[in-house]
């Protein structure tokens, strides 16, 4: 399968986060496209690294206003929204929940080795914080979210890129119309919206999936969210450990925002309890868990919202619960694109979480679980780039739906199929013979085996760290105990 030099002339790049840029970069070096458009809705480019300049109260005042989907049905939750019957137009500002609203908070860093995360070509600054050479050493991997914020910012604003941005406008709709691709389009005034129509040839979605809450159906989480307004948060709204001081804390989840919560608040916090269902993270284990503050319970049974009590599957009871802190991740959603099917946190018939098989003039950059996540971007945006101007060429259809049946006999029809560890070197190598070397362009390099054993290794590094503070916990715990035994 492959497409014709010149047949694709103008695309569409939906978001402009770390996906996005490198989707435009590799766009315009293929020296191949008349048009090259970037839609992105909030006001600068940075993705879910990106903090409104709207938004004053990032440091250690709690935001209140983090809105989690409780109570709502699935096909309610992030639901398009209509345009007007005739475009162009003007209508009032929408109301509508967009969920767009940032997950990061004031002292947030990296969770990976930014060497291993930042692209081939564009180094990532080595600043780093005093907390992280505290905590980590002088040659700690982790940085402040403000220097990947700078670090995407500044791939838009080299080479004269953010002339192809258009900021403040919202993809409302892709509509396949013709051969090509109609999108509705909404651009966010100060006292109203503005709709519009612009046709292209193709379109990469580079929206990321770190945008609308996942939230676990347990009985009576409805009920506390309604009685104790507040009292349900979801991890993306954390902003402060200093929000949980002597609270009462279940942490929901078992997945590294719960681990960072949950370790985060265990010194501020009256009491922690985590809810976690099935078996640990897949590389940062369950280490964080074996805190002496904090206890590990099984899955919830049921919450009464009357008495602010959670029941768990062990039989034991949490009560006098203030706050419920949901570490459940996030759900795929493409609110302008209803008709591709994202059930099971995925989105399906994509070949190599790339290409859409039924009509490979869409394409997904980052639609998958990434431990080397800015990398994979590349390695996707390279591949798109060439199938478009028509220099690789795919499987046939079939043998594309073959490889999506073969992976989900390995890994199942759920979040896992889009999980890239352990296999990063075969992933990225398949998709750079696909999309080959030659000619104008980005070029890929063979995979490099420092990157899989850097990342692994900055995961030992925190997994070491927590059990060191772990073991310190744990022995003044024990002189409590012992304190209180002599008395």
């Amino acid at each position: 399968m492959s497409f014709k030099k010149g047949e694709i002339k103008s695309i569409a790049v939906i978001g402009a986060g770390a996906s996005g840029a490198m989707a435009l970069d590799t766009l315009v070096r293929e020296q191949a496209f008349d048009t090259i458009k970037v839609f992105e809705r909030r006001e600068k480019a940075g993705g879910v690294w990106h903090v409104p300049s709207s938004y004053s109260r990032l440091n250690d005042e709690h935001v209140q206003n983090q809105p989690v989907p409780i109570g709502i049905q699935e096909n309610d939750i992030d639901p398009p929204l209509p345009p007007p019957d005739v475009l162009p137009a003007k209508t009032k500002k929408s109301p509508q929940e967009r969920y767009d609203a940032t997950p990061i908070y004031s002292y947030l860093e990296t969770n990976i080795d930014v060497h291993v995360m930042e692209f081939t070509e564009e180094p990532i600054s080595d600043r780093a914080t005093p907390e992280s050479i505290a905590r980590f050493g002088a040659n700690t991997p982790f940085r402040h979210h403000s220097v990947i914020q700078h670090y995407v910012e500044g791939l838009f604003q080299r080479h004269d890129y953010e002339k192809y941005i258009e900021f403040r406008v919202t993809v409302e709709r892709v509509a396949k119309s013709g051969k090509g691709w109609t999108l509705t389009l909404r651009r966010s005034e100060k006292d109203h919206d503005y709709w519009w129509q612009e046709y292209f040839d193709a379109v990469a979605i580079c929206s990321g999936h770190y945008s609308v809450p996942f939230v676990p159906d347990i009985p009576g989480l409805v009920d506390m969210a309604t009685t104790y307004p507040g009292s349900v948060e979801h991890t993306k709204g954390f902003r402060s450990r200093n929000d949980y001081k002597d609270l009462n804390v279940v942490i929901v989840g078992g997945n590294i925002s719960a681990m960072d919560a949950a370790f985060d608040i265990v010194d501020h916090a009256k009491h922690v309890g985590v809810a976690m269902r099935g078996k640990p993270h897949p590389y940062f284990t369950d280490t964080v868990f074996t805190h002496p503050a904090i206890h590990r319970h099984t899955g919830i049974r049921r919450i009464d919202a009357a008495s602010r009590s959670v029941y768990y599957y062990d039989g034991t009871v949490d009560t006098n619960v203030d706050k419920i802190l949901l570490g459940t991740g996030y759900r795929f959603s493409l609110p302008f694109l209803k008709q591709k099917d994202v059930s099971n946190n995925r989105i399906h018939g994509l070949y190599q979480h790339v290409v859409n098989i039924e009509d490979p003039t869409l394409a997904f950059i980052g639609a998958v679980n990434a431990g080397l996540t800015f990398k994979t971007f590349e390695w996707q945006a390279v591949l798109v780039s060439r199938l478009w101007s028509g220099r690789c060429t795919l499987p046939s259809v079939e043998e594309q739906y073959q490889w999506e049946m073969d992976r989900i006999r390995q890994r199942g029809d759920n979040v896992k199929f889009t999980v890239q560890y352990p296999d990063f070197e075969e992933y990225f190598n398949t998709l750079r013979d696909l999309a080959g070397n030659d000619g104008p362009g980005r070029k890929l390099p063979v995979f490099d085996p420092s990157w899989r054993e850097g990342f692994e290794a900055c995961v030992a590094l925190r997994i070491s760290r927590w059990k060191y503070d772990i073991e310190n916990a744990t022995k003044e715990a024990k002189k409590g105990c012992d304190k209180q035994c002599h008395l």
